[in-house]
Order: C-alpha cells, then sequence, then structure tokens
C-alpha cells in the first residue's frame, strides 16, 4: 500500500471516531484527532454561533476559519463544501443559498455522511445533500457550481494539486472558492512532520504557504486573495514529544509558524486555456 492511502485510511479510521465525539472533545485535541494535547482549549476552531443558520448539533469543532462568513454566496447558488463532516458549513451556506439554490456536501468517511444526513433530515432540509466520496475525484459533474467552500480538509490530503484541479473541473466559468486550511511557514521540526498521527491532527500534513498558494494558480485560478490569517500556537505538551527543551526554545523565537488562512479565487469566465498549457 502506498504511503498517501495510508494517509488516507489513517485519518478516514480517525475522523470515524471524531464522528461520535462531542464538540467539547473535539475543540480541545488537534482538528478532533485524540487527546494530543493536556491544555484544554481551543487550538484552531473558531465561533460559529453567531452565524445565521449555524446548528449546534451539526458543529463538531473541526474547522480553522469560517469560509463560508467569506465566500460571497448569493441566493440561488449551487455550493459545494468540501469534507463536509456533520454538515455545519453546508447548513449555513444553506441559510445564504436559500430555498432557489442547492448545497452539496462531500465527505469520504461514511460515518459522518450518515450523521449529516440525519441532521439534514430532522430539519427538513430538502436542498441539502451529502455524497460520500474523495475530494480528489469528486461525484459531481463538471461546471456544476458556483461556490466551493472547505474548511481544515485540503490539509489532511496527500494530493492537494489533484484537487485542486477538481476544484477547477466542478466549478462553474466565473465561479469562486473560498476555503480555510492550515500552512506553514518555516520548516516543521522533522518528528513532527514525519508522525502519521500528527497527519490527522491536521499539523502535519500542512504544506508551506506559498507553495498552496502557487498550486492555485497552476491549476488556472486567478483573483487569489488571503481574506483571513491567524497563527495556531501548537502547545508546548505536543511540542515537547519532538523537540528537547533547548530545541523547543529555538522554535519558538524562530520565524517558523502554523497558520490557518482563508483563501479565495475564480475561476476565469473565458476556460479555452488548459491550466498548466502556460497560456493562463
Amino acid at each position: 500500500m502506498n504511503t498517501d492511502q495510508i494517509l488516507k485510511d489513517i485519518v478516514k479510521s480517525k475522523y470515524t471516531e471524531i464522528a461520535l465525539q462531542d464538540k467539547e472533545t473535539n475543540m480541545s485535541s488537534c482538528c478532533g484527532a485524540g487527546g494530543c494535547s493536556t491544555e484544554v482549549y481551543n487550538i484552531m476552531s473558531e465561533d460559529y454561533s453567531q452565524l445565521k443558520g449555524y446548528n449546534a448539533d451539526a458543529d463538531l469543532g473541526l474547522g480553522c476559519g469560517l469560509p463560508t462568513q467569506f465566500a460571497k454566496i448569493k441566493q440561488g447558488d449551487v455550493v459545494i463544501d468540501l469534507g463536509s463532516g456533520a454538515g455545519n458549513d453546508c447548513f449555513i451556506a444553506r441559510h445564504e443559498t436559500g430555498q432557489t439554490g442547492k448545497v452539496i456536501g462531500i465527505d469520504f468517511t461514511p460515518a459522518m455522511i450518515e450523521k449529516a444526513r440525519v441532521n439534514a433530515e430532522v430539519r427538513g432540509f430538502n436542498n441539502v445533500e451529502f455524497r460520500q466520496g474523495d475530494i480528489e475525484k469528486m461525484p459531481v459533474t463538471a461546471n456544476a457550481a458556483d461556490v466551493i467552500v472547505s474548511n481544515c480538509v485540503l490539509n489532511l490530503v496527500p494530493n492537494k494539486d489533484g484537487v485542486f484541479s477538481d476544484m477547477y473541473r466542478v466549478l462553474k466559468p466565473g465561479g469562486h472558492f473560498s476555503i480555510s486550511d492550515v500552512v506553514l511557514v518555516g520548516a516543521l521540526p522533522e518528528g513532527l512532520r514525519k508522525d502519521a498521527e500528527m497527519y490527522a491532527g491536521c499539523v502535519s500534513g500542512a504544506i508551506q504557504k506559498e507553495v498552496y498558494l502557487e498550486l492555485i494558480q497552476a491549476n488556472g485560478f486567478e483573483n487569489i486573495t488571503i481574506q483571513k490569517e491567524k497563527p495556531i500556537y501548537i502547545p508546548d505538551d505536543i511540542l515537547k514529544k519532538y523537540l528537547t527543551t533547548e530545541d523547543l526554545a529555538a522554535y519558538r523565537n524562530d520565524n517558523t509558524g502554523i497558520f490557518s488562512i482563508t483563501v479565495f479565487a475564480t475561476k476565469p469566465l473565458n476556460t479555452s486555456c488548459t491550466p498548466g498549457s502556460g497560456c493562463c
């Protein structure tokens, strides 16, 4: 089995567990991936409770931003949420797109899909559906979506370039995305970077911020804008598993950092030019 598949299997296993955990447990861990810190506080997640369309039952505390707040969703839009979990961002998007729009959540963890479908059914949300699938090969036809949102998900996927490529495929010409994700500035400690468990915890799966933005541009997107950026503090009791006391002090004092960013970009109206051909 190749490394990418091993990492995917780890993520699927962890997020099956997460689907059965309460929000407080998830918020005090690394994207819900277990009790990796004894410091109980919100490491990454932001407060959704003031956003219209918010449903507490669908909020597992897994995000690292508020992409739906920045996504410029209009009435009647078709919106796709990548890594939809229990449906939190989908239900907020539904409020924005209204009864004339449609929201499709995609997640590859069956337990999450089941939980999201129950959440939608008990609320009578007939224009929200959840499809099980890989976000590198979405179960969606080309040119189907006006808007794509995603919250702390792409960093879990080994082939991020494949995700951006498929996002380009499913967006309508002129469509756009707003995604929140975890990125790096500087090099992570080697042990942390290679730890598969921390991959499922959103940390070691993150890539350099510059590389992340370059992948977006290389896949043909325009108007690339960072809508929000904030540092993520990784507690000492996590870092001490990988660093000596001296190395930890050096890590705190250099320019290395882990950040949550919310990125916006558009698919060109004229899509006759194929991404990667050099004409875009």
